[in-house]
């Protein structure tokens, strides 16, 4: 089997990071590994913002958020547990993670607010003619 790559914290990118970081789906991962105090499986992340992920996409999502420097991999078996290295890159780029991962809270919450008051608004009737 094939080591995983993993990035020297020098070679970590301002710009790698915001590629790994601009799929929602990818950010969504990597907001609920950094609020995770221990490592993760892929199959944790099976489902993300309620939807479904399939393996196969989930796979390329992680050796993005790994090439990008963001998580450390490591094999168990047939299982890859998967932990943030926040505080490397915290050293690098102070406040940057941090930063992110709050915005991105902030954006779901407001998400959540507007489809909370979206869902008490009674249905509009069709107009007729």
């Amino acid at each position: 089997m094939r080591p995983l790559f993993h990035p020297s914290v020098e070679d970590v990118t301002v710009e790698a990071i915001l590629h790994a970081l601009s799929d929602p789906v990818r950010v969504a991962i990597y907001a609920d590994i950094v609020a995770q105090d221990c490592s993760l499986n892929c199959s944790n992340f099976l489902t993300v913002s309620e939807k479904a992920i399939p393996k196969s996409t989930l796979s390329q999502h992680f050796k993005v958020l790994r090439e990008a420097g963001l998580i450390r991999g490591e094999r168990h078996g047939v299982e890859v547990q998967n932990t943030s290295r926040c505080t490397e890159i915290e050293g690098r780029f102070p406040g940057l993670i941090r930063g992110i991962v709050n915005a991105h809270t902030i954006q779901l919450a407001d998400v959540a607010r507007r489809d909370k008051a979206a869902s008490r608004r009674p249905a509009k009737r069709a107009r007729k003619k």
